[in-house]
C-alpha cells in the first residue's frame, strides 16, 4: 500500500479515492478500504502538499531556484506549511534529469534572510555543480514561518521538516517534468549536523523507503545535555547566542513553563526579543551585543545549577531529543563523522559519544578512510585544525574542512572529478 501512496499526486486525490472507496463498499463489501486515523496521518505524511512561491535563474552560479512550500508539522505535531527550495545546476534544467539529490540542512541561523528560501544557498549552489539537485528546508521558525520563534536544535522537529522537503522536492520536479538517478545525500554542519543524523533516527522509525548513498557531518551537537554540562564546566562559550537560542526553544517547544527571567539575567534578559527573536540581526553582529562569552554574566544562579529544579526539567528535555541513545540505526548506512578536536563552540565529545553509540548498535567504526565507502560502516574524521584564515574559528575552520570532506565524497560514489577547491569556499 506505501507504493501505492507514493504514486497519488495531491492531498485532493487522496481524498477522492478515500470518497470512491466508500461509495464502492456500499455495493460490495469484497471491496471494502477501511483506514483508521493513523493510516490517514501516515499517507499526509508521505505526500506533502507542496506549491512553488517562485521561481529565479542566478546567471552567476548557473542554477535555478525552486522557492516552495510544502505540508509538514510544527513542534508540536499539528500541521502546518513550512518553505525551503529546489536548487540545481543549468546540465539538470537543459536535460530534465539529475544525477541525484543532496538533503542540505543548514547550520545555525539568526537573520531571516539567511534561511534557504530566502537566499542563504551559498553551499547547495556549490554542491549543485556535481549534477545533483540540493533540497534544503528553512525549518520551522523561518520562511513562512519567520514570525514564530524558530525549534532550534531540537533534531526531531527540524528533522521532520527536513524529510517532507525532500518529499515534496520529489513531487514538485515530478510535477515540472524532472527525472533523477539514484543518489541521495544527507549533509548538514554543526545545526545542520544534528538535523541530519535526526533524519536518519526518522528514517529508521518511519520512513524505510528512503535510503541514502551516505551521511556526511560534521560538528553537531548529537547529546544537547551533555553540551550544555560542558558548557557550564567551562563557563564561556564563543556563541552565547546559540546557548541562549537553545534554551529558548527547548523551553518553549517543550512545555517546560520557565520565565525568561529565571534564567536570564539583565542587560542580556531585556535585549532577547529586539535583537535575537526579532530575526532582524546576523550571528556576527549577536554574539558582540546580545551578551558576553562569560556565561555566569547573563545566566541566573539556579540556571547555572546543573542539579536546580530548572536545570533538570532542561536536561530532561534535552535527554528526550539525544541522537546518541535510544534508537536503532539502520545496519547498512554509510555515515562519515568530522570534528575539529578543538571545536570551541560544539565539544568534540559530542561526536564520540555518537560513535560509540553507533559501534554499540553494531555499526562498524573506523577511522580508516579506506572503509568509509563500505555499508554499515561509519567513517570518523576527527583532528585538529588550526585556522589558516584570519577571524576564523576553530568551529568554522572545521566546516571547510568538512566541506572538502564531502565534496570528495560525493565525487567517489559518482566517479566525476572534483569540481570545487578550498578556494572557493573562504
Amino acid at each position: 500500500m506505501e507504493e501505492l501512496i507514493r504514486k497519488w499526486q495531491s492531498f485532493s486525490f487522496i481524498i477522492l479515492v478515500l470518497c470512491c472507496c466508500v461509495v464502492t463498499s456500499c455495493g460490495n463489501e469484497d471491496f471494502v478500504i477501511e483506514y483508521d486515523d493513523d493510516e490517514i496521518e501516515e499517507i499526509e505524511r508521505e505526500l506533502p502538499l507542496v506549491n512553488i512561491t517562485s521561481k529565479t535563474y542566478d546567471a552567476e552560479t548557473k542554477t535555478t531556484v525552486y522557492n516552495m512550500e510544502y505540508s509538514s508539522t510544527d513542534p508540536f505535531g499539528n500541521p502546518v506549511m513550512l518553505s525551503g527550495c529546489v536548487i540545481f545546476g543549468d546540465e539538470v534544467m537543459e536535460g530534465k534529469h539529475a544525477k541525484g539529490m543532496v538533503l542540505y540542512n543548514h547550520f545555525t541561523i539568526y537573520h531571516k534572510n539567511e534561511c534557504p528560501s530566502r537566499g542563504g544557498i551559498f553551499f547547495p549552489q556549490k554542491v549543485v555543480g556535481s549534477g545533483l539537485v540540493a533540497v534544503a528546508a528553512d525549518y520551522y521558525g523561518f520562511g513562512s514561518t519567520e514570525n514564530k520563534n524558530q525549534a532550534y536544535c531540537m533534531s526531531r522537529c527540524n528533522a521532520q521538516a527536513s524529510i517532507d522537503a525532500l518529499l515534496a522536492a520529489r513531487e514538485l520536479l515530478k510535477r515540472e517534468g524532472y527525472s533523477w538517478g539514484s543518489f541521495l545525500f544527507n549533509t548538514g554542519y554543526s545545526e545542520g549536523a544534528q538535523t541530519s543524523i535526526g533524519v536518519l533516527r526518522l528514517c529508521a522509525e518511519k520512513y524505510p523507503d528512503i535510503r541514502f548513498t551516505h551521511t556526511i557531518v560534521g560538528g553537531g551537537p548529537y547529546d544537547m545535555g551533555m553540551t550544555f554540562r560542558e558548557l557550564l564546566k567551562s563557563g564561556s562559550t564563543i556563541m552565547p547566542s546559540s546557548v541562549i537560542n537553545t534554551l529558548l526553544a527547548y523551553n518553549e517547544f517543550c512545555c517546560l513553563g520557565i520565565e525568561r527571567s529565571e534564567m536570564l539575567k539583565e542587560p542580556t534578559l531585556s535585549k532577547i526579543d529586539k535583537y535575537l527573536l526579532s530575526k532582524n540581526y546576523s550571528t556576527s553582529y549577536l554574539e558582540k551585543n546580545i551578551a558576553t562569552q562569560n556565561i555566569a554574566d547573563w545566566m541566573t544562579a539556579d540556571l547555572l545549577d546543573i542539579n536546580s529544579e530548572m536545570s533538570s526539567k532542561l536536561m530532561s528535555a534535552f535527554e528526550k531529543d539525544n541522537l546518541t541513545s535510544g534508537w536503532t540505526p539502520r545496519r547498512k548506512e554509510r555515515i562519515t563523522l568530522i570534528h575539529n578536536i578543538l571545536d570551541d563552540v560544539v565539544p568534540v565529545g559530542n561526536t564520540t559519544a555518537l560513535e560509540e553509540f553507533f559501534a554499540e548498535q553494531g555499526l562498524a567504526v573506523s577511522s580508516n578512510s579506506d572503509n568509509k565507502y563500505n555499508l554499515g560502516n561509519v567513517y570518523v574524521l576527527k583532528e585538529s585544525w588550526t585556522p589558516l584564515v584570519a577571524k576564523m574559528d576553530y568551529h568554522d575552520y572545521g566546516a571547510v574542512t568538512y566541506v572538502m570532506e564531502l565534496f570528495t565524497t560525493i565525487s567517489k560514489h559518482m566517479n566525476i572529478p572534483l569540481w570545487i577547491s578550498v578556494s572557493d569556499l573562504i
